[in-house]
């Protein structure tokens, strides 16, 4: 009963993200990818999507407990950003490489939020086998096994996104007459750090057979350093 009302409660509520940003898309005439607010709401929403693909196929119970607090810490630091929409390029072309580069670096962060939450169930479930103790979650949530392929695919998808991001915003750059790479370290190096934990895990897993806990720990980290550099990149 509990577990449907809150189904029913995160659908009613990203119906309400669906509709805001339609509003708002409808009144600024672009998409949901200029201001810090407008980045904030897209991002919500993908994970909320995200979450919603992944809970239909995998059929996981408690996925939404990991998940849904980080959309509502996301939703709930959007309410003190300013709601004024940023000026768009004028340039057709400059516009389309910050659309480029926004839409997929928030596509990448959405399915590494999925990541991090199928990490932090990953560990807890190996602990309760690890320790013999098991509790009540050890039988709500799926086996070590499914949560480790779980965390490969969504990184296998989220990583080629995040690389496209970075890369899309380099040419974006240049389209503003900008240094290819913005050597502003405080919001560069968290993004590169980001970059290379996922790019460890994705090909560590497919050269060297990195999985388990090791993977589950690495998208952890890496979901830090995204939250890390997503609020540095919209402050």
């Amino acid at each position: 009963m509990v577990s449907t009302f809150a189904g029913w409660a995160v659908a009613f509520g990203l119906l309400w993200q669906t509709v805001t940003i339609g509003i708002r898309s409808s009144q600024t005439g672009h998409g949901p990818y200029t201001s810090s607010f407008e980045v904030a709401l897209f991002l919500a929403w993908l994970m909320v999507v995200v979450y919603f693909l992944t809970e239909w196929k995998y059929k996981i119970k408690d996925l939404g407990a990991f998940v849904i607090p980080l959309v509502f810490i996301v939703l709930l630091f959007s309410a003190f950003l300013s709601k004024y929409p940023a000026l768009v390029p004028e340039s057709e072309e400059v516009r389309f490489w910050l659309t480029m580069h926004r839409t997929l670096s928030i596509m990448g962060y959405a399915a590494f939020s999925i990541a991090f939450a199928a990490g932090i169930m990953y560990l807890i479930q190996e602990h309760q086998v690890k320790s013999k103790k098991l509790g009540m979650m050890y039988f709500r949530m799926p086996s070590l096994e499914v949560l480790d392929d779980l965390n490969f695919k969504v990184i296998m998808i989220g990583f080629p996104l995040f690389t496209l991001g970075f890369m899309t915003g380099s040419i974006w750059n240049m389209e503003m007459n900008l240094p290819f790479f913005s050597w502003d370290v405080a919001r560069t190096l968290p993004l590169v750090v980001t970059w290379l934990i996922y790019c460890l895990v994705f090909f560590g897993r497919m050269l060297v057979g990195l999985r388990g806990k090791k993977a589950a720990q690495g998208a952890i980290l890496g979901f830090i350093t995204v939250i890390g550099t997503y609020f540095l990149h919209i402050l």
